[in-house]
């Protein structure tokens, strides 16, 4: 009689609140042979305060790729196995792709059970638009990249989040400034469903001020969102006509910003503002334009 295959169970655990655990996720870590953890210490905790008493396997960024032939082993010979992250839902800055991928390959069965989730949960009180997000977890902790990317979605119009560390969350909020301005809004959600959860909502610039200003707001996890780019918006009175975009573009090379919109208030009866409004939306978007892959 023919083995029946097992399957892989990818089981959300809470992501602070211990209570934030569906009764489904509990049913199958209970019937299930073995459980893959990213770390057993952290996990057992978890499993025994519901009374889960299973074989833990370690299973991280480091053996994932080898482990990836025994989890299939298991499965192959009709074992129910469950993988867990250290919090929320696995796959989701988390290891398991490589495991899934090739589960799929060889058409073993691959079944989710939903659950909390970090950058939902931010997303859900961060008074942002929700209906269209692009994901993109921990930016680099080297600057000149980490800026890269970010240059790279300066002119996403989807809501942006991001995961952060308690190390990098300053530096971070530096950068999102210098390349999206500091009046771009954006919310930082820190150490969810945990005791000293903190969600903060604002220009970047009055964040990350709150930040620097505040020893604990660099404690804990972070999930940054931040507005997408919205195009400035002029009125009548703010467009230039032909002839004064032509001087702007001439002159803009080769005369500092603040000499050339006096020169061209001088020219042309306007004020100043409204030529350095234009010269800084013309210089920000040549620089993203600059920064944009080929």
């Amino acid at each position: 009689m023919m083995q029946p295959q097992g399957v892989l169970y990818i089981v959300s655990t809470p992501i602070g609140h211990l209570k934030d655990v569906s009764l489904r996720a509990l049913e199958v870590l209970n019937a299930c042979d073995r459980i893959l953890v990213e770390d057993t210490r952290h996990s057992a905790h978890f499993l025994n305060t519901y009374g889960i008493h299973k074989p833990l396997c370690a299973f991280h960024d480091h053996n994932e790729r080898q482990m990836v032939e025994k989890v299939i082993s298991y499965i192959r010979s009709g074992e129910k196995i469950a993988l867990i992250s250290d919090a929320g839902t696995p796959l989701v800055s988390d290891p398991g792709f490589h495991l899934v991928k090739a589960l799929r390959e060889q058409s073993l069965s691959v079944v989710p059970i939903p659950g909390a989730c970090a950058l939902v949960c931010a997303l859900s009180a961060s008074g942002l638009p929700t209906d269209s997000f692009l994901f993109s977890g921990f930016l680099s902790a080297k600057r000149p990249a980490r800026l890269d990317r970010l240059r790279e979605l300066s002119q996403e119009k989807s809501t942006l989040v991001f995961y952060e560390s308690p190390h990098r969350i300053i530096a971070m909020l530096e950068d999102a400034c210098d390349v999206f301005g500091v009046d771009r809004l954006a919310t930082v959600a820190r150490e969810l469903t945990k005791q000293f959860e903190t969600v903060l909502h604002g220009s970047l610039g009055v964040l990350l001020s709150q930040v620097q200003s505040d020893s604990k707001q660099t404690l804990g996890e972070f999930v940054v969102c931040i507005e997408g780019y919205q195009a400035p918006v002029l009125s009548p009175d703010e467009c230039l006509t032909a002839q004064e975009q032509t001087w702007l573009d001439e002159l803009m090379p080769h005369i500092a910003p603040a000499q050339l919109a006096q020169i061209m208030a001088r020219q042309f009866k306007q004020t100043k503002k409204r030529y350095y409004s234009a010269i800084s939306n013309q210089k920000h978007a040549q620089s993203i334009e600059g920064s944009s892959p080929d």
